[in-house]
Protein backbone atom coordinates (compact mmCIF):
# COMPACT_ATOMS: atom_id res chain seq x y z
CA UNK A 1 0.00 0.00 0.00
CA UNK A 2 1.86 3.18 -0.77
CA UNK A 3 1.36 6.21 0.95
CA UNK A 4 2.63 10.00 0.15
CA UNK A 5 6.05 10.80 0.73
CA UNK A 6 5.90 14.66 0.39
CA UNK A 7 3.66 14.11 3.56
CA UNK A 8 6.17 11.67 5.34
CA UNK A 9 9.22 14.09 4.00
CA UNK A 10 7.72 16.96 5.89
CA UNK A 11 7.32 14.84 9.11
CA UNK A 12 10.79 14.04 9.03
CA UNK A 13 11.92 17.55 8.59
CA UNK A 14 9.73 18.50 11.47
CA UNK A 15 11.21 15.47 13.97
CA UNK A 16 15.24 15.87 12.52
CA UNK A 17 16.17 17.52 15.88
CA UNK A 18 13.96 15.18 18.03
CA UNK A 19 16.25 12.34 19.90
CA UNK A 20 14.93 9.23 20.42
CA UNK A 21 13.05 8.85 16.39
CA UNK A 22 12.73 6.14 14.47
CA UNK A 23 10.60 5.25 11.65
CA UNK A 24 9.11 1.77 10.84
CA UNK A 25 7.13 0.40 8.14
CA UNK A 26 3.35 -0.11 9.95
CA UNK A 27 -0.53 -0.76 8.77
CA UNK A 28 0.64 -0.49 5.16
CA UNK A 29 2.35 2.86 5.57
CA UNK A 30 5.31 4.30 6.97
CA UNK A 31 5.57 5.20 11.29
CA UNK A 32 7.52 7.69 13.27
CA UNK A 33 8.10 6.13 16.88
CA UNK A 34 9.86 8.07 19.80
CA UNK A 35 11.80 5.52 22.17
CA UNK A 36 9.70 3.05 20.49
CA UNK A 37 6.48 4.34 20.83
CA UNK A 38 4.64 5.32 17.85
CA UNK A 39 3.60 9.03 17.47
CA UNK A 40 1.98 9.52 14.13
CA UNK A 41 2.43 8.16 10.61
CA UNK A 42 1.53 8.11 7.17
CA UNK A 43 -1.30 5.82 5.39
CA UNK A 44 -2.25 6.43 1.92
CA UNK A 45 -3.39 9.58 2.01
CA UNK A 46 -4.21 10.62 5.58
CA UNK A 47 -1.96 11.82 8.51
CA UNK A 48 -2.47 9.06 11.84
CA UNK A 49 -1.82 10.94 14.84
CA UNK A 50 -1.59 8.80 18.39
CA UNK A 51 -3.11 11.60 20.68
CA UNK A 52 -3.94 8.54 23.40
CA UNK A 53 -7.20 7.86 25.22
CA UNK A 54 -7.46 11.00 27.85
CA UNK A 55 -6.94 13.67 24.14
CA UNK A 56 -9.08 11.64 22.02
CA UNK A 57 -12.42 13.26 22.64
CA UNK A 58 -10.25 16.82 22.92
CA UNK A 59 -8.37 16.07 19.41
CA UNK A 60 -12.43 15.25 18.01
CA UNK A 61 -12.73 18.29 17.94
CA UNK A 62 -10.89 19.33 15.62
CA UNK A 63 -12.50 20.09 12.47
CA UNK A 64 -9.59 18.10 10.44
CA UNK A 65 -9.69 15.46 12.66
CA UNK A 66 -11.42 12.59 12.28
CA UNK A 67 -11.92 8.63 13.79
CA UNK A 68 -9.29 6.70 12.78
CA UNK A 69 -10.92 3.33 10.99
CA UNK A 70 -8.71 2.50 8.58
CA UNK A 71 -8.99 -1.33 10.22
CA UNK A 72 -12.83 -1.59 9.86
CA UNK A 73 -13.51 -0.43 13.60
CA UNK A 74 -12.66 2.64 15.56
CA UNK A 75 -9.34 3.14 17.02
CA UNK A 76 -10.06 4.79 20.16
CA UNK A 77 -6.97 7.14 21.45
CA UNK A 78 -5.52 7.96 17.15
CA UNK A 79 -7.36 10.11 14.62
CA UNK A 80 -6.54 10.93 11.37
CA UNK A 81 -6.06 13.34 8.78
CA UNK A 82 -7.14 14.34 5.29
CA UNK A 83 -3.42 14.81 4.17
CA UNK A 84 -5.25 17.50 1.50
CA UNK A 85 -5.39 19.91 4.64
CA UNK A 86 -1.65 19.39 5.70
CA UNK A 87 -0.54 21.69 3.32
CA UNK A 88 0.21 24.55 5.79
CA UNK A 89 2.98 23.62 8.08
CA UNK A 90 1.67 24.88 11.22
CA UNK A 91 -1.53 22.83 11.19
CA UNK A 92 1.14 19.66 10.27
CA UNK A 93 3.71 21.07 13.16
CA UNK A 94 0.49 20.91 15.52
CA UNK A 95 -0.82 17.46 14.91
CA UNK A 96 2.89 16.23 15.06
CA UNK A 97 3.42 17.60 17.94
CA UNK A 98 0.21 16.42 19.78
CA UNK A 99 1.29 12.62 19.00
CA UNK A 100 4.78 13.34 20.63
CA UNK A 101 3.38 14.53 23.66
CA UNK A 102 1.41 11.18 23.88
CA UNK A 103 4.18 9.30 23.26
CA UNK A 104 6.75 11.33 25.99
CA UNK A 105 3.85 10.33 27.96
CA UNK A 106 4.61 6.90 27.46
CA UNK A 107 8.02 4.73 28.92
CA UNK A 108 10.53 3.99 26.02
CA UNK A 109 10.29 0.71 24.83
CA UNK A 110 12.96 -1.88 25.01
CA UNK A 111 14.98 -3.06 21.73
CA UNK A 112 13.62 -5.94 20.24
CA UNK A 113 16.27 -8.25 18.97
CA UNK A 114 15.79 -8.69 15.18
CA UNK A 115 14.41 -12.09 14.20
CA UNK A 116 16.31 -14.37 11.96
CA UNK A 117 14.74 -15.06 8.76
CA UNK A 118 13.14 -18.47 8.44
CA UNK A 119 15.42 -21.09 5.68
CA UNK A 120 12.82 -22.50 3.88
CA UNK A 121 13.58 -26.46 3.05
CA UNK A 122 14.02 -26.90 -1.09
CA UNK A 123 11.96 -29.78 -2.08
Amino acid sequence: MAYLEWLAENIRELLADEPGISEKRMFGGLSFLLHGNMACGVVRELLMVRVGPDAYAEALVEPDAAEMDFTGRTMRGWVQVEAAVLDDSERLAAWVARGLRHARSLPPKAARPARAKSKKKKK
